[in-house]
């Protein structure tokens, strides 16, 4: 059992951290832009500017990179591969998706774009799980 090759998790961290990115623009953009603004307004909040954005784009790249650091870690057990890839971006989704939920609970954010989203992210997080995992190699 070889170390973590750290070069390489943050690589491909990095690249994962960048597909989930551009389809968080997409989502954020094309598909919820509307009903996302609609509560930021009911909710007496100012919509993102740059600066909350540079910060949701830094936390995704990060993101990325735990993703690839636990798929690094989970190889010796599980294997490596594509499906070890999925098993860590589930897992990972679902951390985020239990600190969503409270949104819900809460009552700040409808059920139905919690569910939307949610599904959006589950399959950008495996997405990006995968060709993040695809470029990590164990240290020679």
């Amino acid at each position: 059992m070889g170390k973590i090759n750290v070069a390489r998790v943050i690589l491909g961290g990095l690249v994962a951290g960048l597909i989930i990115n551009i389809s968080e623009y997409v989502l954020n953009i094309y598909v919820v832009a509307e009903e996302s603004a609609a509560i930021m307004e009911r909710l007496g909040l100012a919509q993102p500017g740059m600066h909350q954005i540079v910060w949701f784009l830094a936390l995704t790249f990060l993101l990325g990179i735990l993703i690839v650091f636990l798929y690094a870690g989970m190889r010796p057990r599980f294997g490596a591969g594509a499906k070890t890839a999925v098993i860590a971006g589930v897992a990972v989704w679902l951390v985020a998706m239990m600190g969503v939920a409270a949104d819900v609970i809460l009552g700040l954010v409808p059920a139905n774009l919690i569910v939307l989203t949610g599904a959006w992210s589950l399959v950008e997080t495996v997405v990006a799980a995968v060709v993040g995992a695809w470029l990590y190699q164990e240290s020679a």
